[in-house]
């Protein structure tokens, strides 16, 4: 176990190499020169040429790429173009402000695609099934900007229940953040819960084919003990997969989200970057996302080999 562990960290390790090259090229190969986009009017042949020796423009790439991802190891993301400050003092509420929303509407999805999908596979054929299907069918359908302008124009501007704008600052109390990011948070859920429901309820019912659950149901016992007791453990292993892939959604996945309801959160700080060609910060960003991706997916693979024992051994 210990060994397959190890295996599966390097690989994550190597993952996020590649997509550390995958970023700091794809801010590097941008159309323009960067010192010009940044003093604009400004831009004289001596300005540009200082201003390319100050970000190191005239140095190898290779060599621009090391000594960026040895500081980004670090913690130190460089400094802002813009406004000249640290970047990774300017991103660390952003970082908490996503984290926060994340987590927010991971506590309410997760329980509650569990459980719909317990229901739905127990109560196959059912009313109930066909109804959840439907609707989840249509949830997911629909893009997570079209349902955030859906929930803004009724819940918000029509009904007045809750803010069109997620406005948060660090002041803010852990009350009013609830009250504030319940929109947000629940433009997530309808997006995320589809997808979790579904893979649960079709993994409950391939398990509830076998034999032994067949056995457990004509020995008389209760359909809704043999699907707690008997077929979701043995269906763990796919939901855990769905689950990890959809939080790892929340943290990458919510940038639409936060334009759409100008969260200030990493992913808004992201599309302002982009706008304004401040580098650091989208290499910043793009990093931050990518470590949180791949970790949760590398922490999926770890918790499927745990729950399902067959997945230790090679066949």
């Amino acid at each position: 176990m210990l060994t397959l562990v190890i295996k599966r960290a390097a690989l994550g390790l190597m993952t996020l190499w590649a997509a550390s090259v995958l970023i700091f090229a794809g801010t590097q190969i941008l159309p323009g020169d960067l010192a010009q986009a940044v003093l604009q009017n400004n831009a004289t042949k001596e300005n540009v040429a200082a201003l390319r020796h100050d970000l190191g423009l005239d140095r190898p790439v290779v060599e621009r790429y090391a000594d960026w991802l040895g500081n980004a190891v670090q913690g130190d993301f460089g400094t802002s173009l813009i406004n000249k400050r640290d970047v990774s003092i300017d991103l660390a509420p952003r970082i908490y402000n996503t984290l926060f929303l994340a987590l927010y509407a991971a506590a309410i999805a997760v329980p509650l695609s569990v459980g719909l999908g317990i229901l739905t596979a127990a109560w196959q054929g059912s009313v109930f099934d066909a109804l959840a299907n439907a609707v989840t069918l249509l949830a997911i359908s629909l893009p997570e900007y079209f349902l955030g302008y859906l929930l803004i124009k009724w819940v918000a501007v029509y009904w007045g229940l809750f803010p069109v704008l997620a406005s948060v600052t660090p002041e803010t109390p852990f009350s009013g953040r609830l009250y504030m990011t319940f929109l947000p948070m629940l433009t997530l859920v309808l997006v995320i819960v589809a997808h979790m429901m579904r893979m649960t309820r079709a993994s409950v019912i391939a398990v509830m084919s076998s034999p032994y659950i067949e056995m457990a149901l004509l020995k008389g016992l209760p359909k809704w003990r043999v699907v707690v007791e008997h077929a979701l453990p043995n269906a763990l292993a796919p939901i855990i997969n769905v689950v990890a892939l959809n939080l790892a959604y929340l943290i990458v996945g919510v940038v639409v989200i936060e334009v759409v309801f100008v969260y200030p959160g990493l992913g808004q700080s992201m599309v302002d970057a982009v706008a304004k060609r401040d580098v650091p910060v989208v290499q910043a960003c793009g990093l931050i996302f990518a470590t949180v991706f791949i970790t949760l997916n590398m922490v999926a693979d770890i918790l499927a080999l745990v729950s399902n024992p067959r997945l230790r051994h090679p066949r």
